[in-house]
């Protein structure tokens, strides 16, 4: 079953400055929502507390009654939490598989010790997490450059293999931040169908921070909308484009006429 998503009462203060100020919304199970601003609006810094970067300093996040307000990474991905960055932390020299191997670390068993000694159920499962990292860069359409460095892979593909990492902790949410960032138009249309197929293939929940309005009122269900750390607008992609605070704060004025 798919936990919903809640943020309560987000604040987050750096010393004087205030970057989150009392943000909630709730990601629905299986929904495809979006979190949207203006550059400085706080969409980041949530963004950020949300996957244990950064710790609140009041309110919490809870995935289902599971409160995980301020768990480190490696905790969130034993929840089935998966993230994908914004500037793709992969390591160039290693092969899109062994990249995205590395997500399915929490879900081994035994630890680098068994794999070291090469014990036989070590060896196996190794074997399974291989055969499941390699599906799912298939179905992300990377399946025949798995055995490629990702240092030598043009940037739309190194974006899927960042997405296929995250995927690789089998999440029940997938936090995407800006997949779209330094894509073509073409690049982009292609990764909203993808997004749209993660969706309705594994019936997970999405959280999607995006710049690219079009790509976001494409796909998203719902989209929350921030501006100087608060929450200005929350709700469907046509209820948000016809709010007047948001086309002030973030479409422009110019969106109005």
């Amino acid at each position: 079953m798919i936990p919903e998503l809640r943020v309560e009462n987000l604040t987050l203060r750096f010393g004087g400055l205030t970057a989150l100020d009392g943000v909630s919304f709730t990601v629905k199970p299986g929904a495809l929502h979006a979190l949207i601003g203006p550059n400085g609006a706080g969409k980041s810094s949530c963004f950020n507390v949300i996957s244990g970067l950064y710790r609140a300093s009041e309110g919490r996040v809870l995935l289902g009654e599971e409160d995980i307000t301020g768990l480190r990474a490696h905790k969130l991905a034993r929840l089935r939490i998966g993230r994908a960055f914004q500037n793709a932390a992969l390591s160039p020299g290693s092969t899109v598989l062994d990249n995205v191997m590395l997500g399915r670390h929490a879900l081994t068993s035994g630890g680098f010790l068994a794999a070291g000694l090469r014990l036989p159920w070590a060896m196996r499962q190794q074997r399974r997490h291989a055969e499941r990292a390699l599906e799912i860069c298939e179905f992300l359409g990377i399946g025949e450059l798995a055995h490629t460095p990702v240092g030598a892979l043009p940037y739309g593909a190194t974006k899927r293999v960042d997405i296929a990492r995250a995927l690789a902790v089998e999440p029940v949410l997938l936090l995407l931040d800006e997949p779209a960032a330094g894509m073509n138009a073409g690049e982009t249309a292609d990764l909203a169908t993808t997004i749209e197929d993660v969706r309705a293939e594994l019936g997970i929940s999405i959280l999607l921070v995006e710049h690219d309005m079009g790509l976001v009122m494409g796909i998203a269900d719902r989209v929350t909308v921030l501006d100087f750390g608060r929450r200005i607008a929350d709700g469907t992609p046509a209820e948000v484009q016809a709010d007047p605070e948001v086309v002030k704060a973030y479409l422009g004025t110019e969106a109005a006429t």
